[in-house]
């Protein structure tokens, strides 16, 4: 069995761990959306005027919207935290139920259905991980890399990015934004 490190580089969150801090024990998920054709602009602004509130209101962290450079695939991508996997559920559950929810929903597809298909992932921080302070970046590019390691040497790859490779990066002008 292959072991995955997924290193998420995305602008809402500083790269600022401050030593002794505890580790990061949020649940994370990744979202992928897949807009139907010419969707997209829609649904960013289903997102950006109605989602987000209402994420908050239901206990969601929102950590970062993106879409990819080059995006045949109509995709938008996201990322949220949660205390634990329940409180997701839970918070989840109430957002599906709230009525502002639902007329959003129904007001933004009266033209048609916008999602085609939806992934999703849950992460859990490294000991290693960088998430902190809030804060825009502005216009930029973000990259997201996922290693796949043989089965046992995780560990190592961990290893390697918490004693050189962060330091690395830093070094030659690349932000860490979480691993």
């Amino acid at each position: 069995m292959k072991s995955l490190l997924s290193l998420l580089t995305f602008g809402l969150l500083a790269a600022t761990a401050i030593a002794g801090d505890k580790p990061d024990t949020r649940l994370f998920e990744m979202r992928v959306y897949y807009a139907k054709p010419g969707k997209l602009d829609a649904l960013n602004a289903r997102f950006r005027d109605h989602t987000l509130k209402l994420f908050t209101k239901h206990g969601m962290t929102n950590l970062g919207y993106f879409v990819p450079v080059d995006n045949q695939e109509n995709k938008l991508v996201y990322f949220l935290a949660f205390p634990d996997r329940t409180s997701r559920d839970v918070s989840f559950k109430a957002f599906g139920a709230d009525p502002d929810w639902k007329a959003a929903a129904k007001d933004s597809e009266k033209d048609g259905k916008l999602i085609e298909r939806i992934e999703n992932t849950f992460l859990t921080a490294t000991d290693y991980a960088v998430l902190a302070e809030a804060k825009s970046y502005g216009k930029g590019v973000f990259e997201l890399r996922t290693y796949t390691t043989e089965a046992g040497r995780l560990e190592n790859l961990n290893a390697r990015f918490r004693d050189h490779t962060l330091k690395l990066f830093t070094k030659h002008g690349m932000t860490n934004m979480t691993y």
